[in-house]
């Protein structure tokens, strides 16, 4: 029995115990789960050793932005004209950096969507030099391009060595397209490059303040 089917039959058997006994179930319970969340927590913490492994890259919504999407006729190569971080996203950017650092990710291949949030975001990690990268950008606007941009990002992928850590800062469109996986501002994405030319979500941190 899978752990997901193990967890459903727990639940039943609580909710058919009489109500002066859920108590001593509940404890046992959670005395049968305590290994499982033991096993997770020490499945995150292996996570960041994937990173350089030759098969497995992070995947970087930008950090918080506020408002939605992009203002009428905005410029690529004017931040004035765009959605841009605020104090609470830069600060936000570079606790990510630091984050990266303490589990032993000095320095990473950064890759970044052109716009304006996704660049400072990748600049302020403070991990390597940021390096543009068209497949990354939002087609939110422009929702013609999911799949021309989807298969040129597994493509990029496909063809990297991934043999040092690698990250993408990208936007929440992009990494629901590749993944499925919907992010929150500044959420960490490990994905793993399988043989068929597919990814996997192996893991994701939440960043948010």
């Amino acid at each position: 029995m899978c752990d997901a089917q193990k967890h459903k039959h727990l639940k039943k058997l609580l909710l058919r115990t009489p109500i002066k006994m859920r108590s001593l179930a509940l404890a046992l319970i959670l005395a049968f789960l305590l290994p499982a969340l033991q096993t997770s927590a020490a499945a995150a913490k292996d996570l960041w050793g994937l990173l350089g492994s030759g098969h497995h890259l992070a995947l970087i919504r930008h950090a918080l932005a506020p408002g939605f999407s992009d203002p009428k006729g905005f410029d690529l190569r004017d931040c004035n004209s765009q959605r841009n971080l605020d104090s609470r996203g830069r600060t936000q950017s570079r606790n990510i950096g630091a984050l990266f650092r303490s589990n032993g990710v000095d320095k990473a291949s950064i890759y970044s969507s052109q716009w304006c949030r996704c660049l400072e975001t990748s600049k302020l990690m403070n991990l390597g030099k940021v390096k543009e990268l068209p497949a990354l950008n939002s087609f939110f606007e422009n929702f013609e391009r999911k799949s021309l941009q989807t298969d040129q990002l597994l493509s990029w992928i496909n063809t990297e060595p991934l043999n040092h850590p690698t990250i993408l800062v990208t936007h929440q469109v992009n990494i629901f397209a590749l993944t499925g996986h919907s992010t929150s501002s500044g959420e960490i994405v490990f994905v793993r490059r399988n043989p068929d030319g597919t990814v996997t979500v192996v893991g994701n941190i939440s960043t948010l303040p």
